[in-house]
């Protein structure tokens, strides 16, 4: 009897207590979500926090025979139908060198996009490009603040295609004063950003963005000791490059893609890191990074960095990294292959010495485990994803 009479009551004053836990609980669901994605928020709001990540996710430098101001890869959008097919989207981004790596990442949307290369001058390159996307309204003023051309003066230029602000670019002269005052304003935005910097940093800033300034768009890839090679494609020409469908889907070819990098610019969600991919550290944190963040990486652009490791033997320590990496069936590896310097890659495009590829990581942690990945041809064909 008195236990009924108990049991009763606890039900009556559940009944009465349900509207006020209700708000309660999800107070809590709402702190659980805002506590697990902090330190994407913190990153967004506070400079010094993209300063204090990015020093966490690197390590030593090293060296690499080339400036790499610029990509050399003619076929750096044919991956681009086969990623939307298979649905590469959102989570981490993880890609290597200069400014190929927005395209991808305006295509994708991902959370957070992490640069990483063993130059540090590919993170003080990925610093200038930060102050040209903080700086600049639209993708006309980013090129004209990039090249040193004035703004101009005309509107509308938000819904006109690449190749009309490259015939601007062409058609409007340099301008050295103004340059001059473009970079002393762009230096000063540079070194808000946290990342501490050396005299000697930032003339290297000064001579990458002089280097755009020099050539205009006529600017090359260049090795310090291989000879200039006339196949190398002038950034106008990568500028206008297309997918396999034939079209233009360079991240300047879309106002609404320019946005999208620049807003994960000034969020600080883009963060360039100093790291060997087959380093002890560097590639490890970022799966950690990733891991604390709750997401997988969706995309790792590698370039034809895998190359370079085979030939010094470090191809497992950059496997061992690689599965330091949360990832899904969809996670997926974008390279580059040379076609000069070796046999032509069955799927390689007439026109086109570089030919992209795209394999699921997991295929290529498969491939590792059951064998020598160390084969490089093995490893660029065996599971690379049939782009047409």
């Amino acid at each position: 009897m008195v236990l009924s009479v108990i049991f009763k009551r606890s039900r009556i004053n559940a009944a009465r207590l349900r509207p006020a836990i209700l708000p309660f609980i999800a107070s809590l669901l709402l702190l659980s979500f805002t506590l697990s994605h902090a330190a994407v928020v913190r990153a967004a709001k506070d400079h010094k926090s993209f300063a204090a990540l990015s020093a966490r996710l690197s390590e030593p430098g090293g060296f690499f025979d080339s400036d790499n101001l610029i990509s050399n890869e003619t076929s750096y959008q044919h991956v681009l139908g086969k990623m939307r097919e298979i649905g590469v989207s959102g989570g981490v981004y993880i890609g290597v060198g200069p400014d190929q790596n927005f395209t991808y990442i305006a295509k994708i949307r991902p959370r957070v996009a992490v640069i990483i290369d063993i130059r540090r001058d590919n993170l003080l390159q990925h610093l200038l490009f930060k102050a040209l996307f903080t700086r600049a309204r639209n993708r006309i003023e980013f090129l004209s603040l990039f090249f040193g051309r004035p703004f101009p003066r005309t509107k509308g230029w938000e819904q006109r295609g690449i190749k009309e602000l490259i015939d601007y670019i062409d058609n409007t002269a340099p301008d050295p004063r103004l340059f001059e005052k473009t970079k002393s304003d762009l230096l000063r935005l540079i070194q808000s950003f946290g990342i501490g910097l050396t005299q000697s940093d930032l003339d290297t800033i000064v001579k990458i963005h002089k280097a755009f300034f020099s050539s205009g768009l006529d600017i090359r890839y260049s090795s310090h000791y291989r000879p200039p090679r006339s196949i190398y494609p002038t950034f106008r020409e990568l500028l206008l490059e297309q997918d396999l469908t034939s079209n233009v889907q360079n991240y300047l070819n879309s106002e609404d893609d320019f946005r999208f990098l620049k807003k994960m610019e000034e969020q600080d969600l883009i963060v360039p890191v100093v790291g060997d991919l087959s380093g002890p550290q560097a590639l490890k944190a970022i799966g950690g990074y990733a891991g604390e963040i709750k997401e997988r990486v969706s995309a790792f652009y590698v370039s034809n960095i895998e190359f370079y490791l085979s030939r010094q033997g470090t191809m497992e320590k950059f496997v061992e990294n690689v599965k330091s990496l949360p990832i899904d069936g969809a996670s997926v590896m974008i390279r580059s292959y040379f076609n000069y310097y070796a046999p032509p890659h069955p799927q390689v495009v007439d026109g086109h010495f570089s030919t992209q590829l795209l394999e699921r990581i997991e295929d290529l942690l498969r491939f590792c485990a059951g064998g020598d990945c160390s084969n490089y041809n093995d490893l660029v064909t065996k599971y690379s994803i049939a782009l047409q």
